[in-house]
């Protein structure tokens, strides 16, 4: 199956948007940071190599050191797509990051965008 445009685009082509859109609201670089790392397992370090060697999307979360297992409770729409409904797992990975940068920009604490234990 032929992959979508945006699995060969450079993830840091499409970082700085997540940082614009969450900082126009008030939210902080740092918090865009914290929620990668959360989905993804990369460390700062390791994040920030991703984004200087401008890995691709596909590589990025195919590289990622441990995805988290508590994604699958991201639900919800973005960009008119339910994220929980999304069948291609490289598009659903997209999309997951995509639900946690909107419930950022939306004002939504930390603690529950990191869908932390109750």
């Amino acid at each position: 199956m032929a992959g979508h445009r945006i699995y060969g685009m450079p993830f840091a082509s499409v970082y700085p948007a997540y940082i614009a859109k969450a900082e126009k609201k008030g939210r902080t670089k740092a918090e865009v940071d914290e929620i990668i790392r959360w989905l993804t397992g990369y460390s700062q370090k390791a994040l920030d190599a991703q984004l200087k060697k401008k890995t691709s999307f596909e590589a990025f979360f195919d590289e990622a050191p441990a995805m988290n297992a508590a994604r699958a409770l991201i639900t919800g729409v973005v960009c008119g797509v339910r994220v929980e409904t999304v069948e291609e797992p490289l598009m659903r990975e997209i999309r997951y990051l995509d639900k946690l940068i909107d419930e950022l920009a939306k004002g939504k604490a930390m603690e529950k965008i990191l869908r932390a234990a109750a």
